[in-house]
């Protein structure tokens, strides 16, 4: 069985509810692990470290990709985003399915060095309910809703080169379309 099958990666644009499906998903099928990614982005309330996020400063981000200890990364509103190498390689090793929830460009870094990990976008079933989560967040400044709409309509145009799109209509639903796709792809490897 080729063990890049259980590699997925999760994109969507910000405010396309992709973390609150990958966490619905996780509830309903604890067999799946999500890597945490790292960011210099600032903690937001609620969130933990090492959790949602493994939080780390401008310079230590940049020491650990100097060191090699980031397998993708990104700059995105002035913040670094990226996947930490050993926690998927480990899971990969060990038959683990393991999500990544990164931005478009890590997507397609990752597909080039694991070609046949399995790539789903995650589309919001509208430009206005985007803005309306966005909005509806309360953490973020009027600029930074502007910039973050502004790319999300370039995020969007990337879904044609993932494997599937799926539509984030009611959280449920989407994780259960995504655990069925997930399904099909390692099925297809049997």
């Amino acid at each position: 069985m080729n063990k890049e099958r259980h590699l997925i990666v999760i994109s969507g644009p910000s405010g396309s509810g992709k973390d609150t499906v990958v966490k619905r998903l996780m509830e309903l099928h604890p067999e799946i692990e999500v890597s945490v990614s790292a960011t210099t982005r600032e903690i937001r309330p609620g969130e933990k470290d090492g959790v949602n996020y493994v939080y780390l400063t401008r310079e230590e981000f940049e020491r650990r990709i100097q060191a090699g200890e980031i397998l993708e990364y990104a700059e995105y509103c002035e913040n670094y985003y990226g996947t930490p190498k050993s926690e998927v390689d480990k899971r990969i090793e060990n038959g683990i399915t393991v999500i990544l929830v990164i931005e478009v460009i890590g997507a397609g870094n990752i597909k080039k060095l694991y070609p046949d990990a399995v790539t789903i976008f995650v589309r919001p079933p509208s430009y206005g309910e985007l803005e309306e989560r966005l909005r509806g967040r309360g953490t973020e400044t009027e600029e930074s809703i502007k910039k973050r709409l502004a790319r999300a309509v370039e995020e969007m145009e990337y879904a044609v080169d993932y494997n599937e799109v799926v539509i984030n209509d009611t959280v449920d639903e989407c994780a259960e379309e995504i655990y069925g796709l997930i399904q099909k792809y390692q099925q297809e490897e049997e």
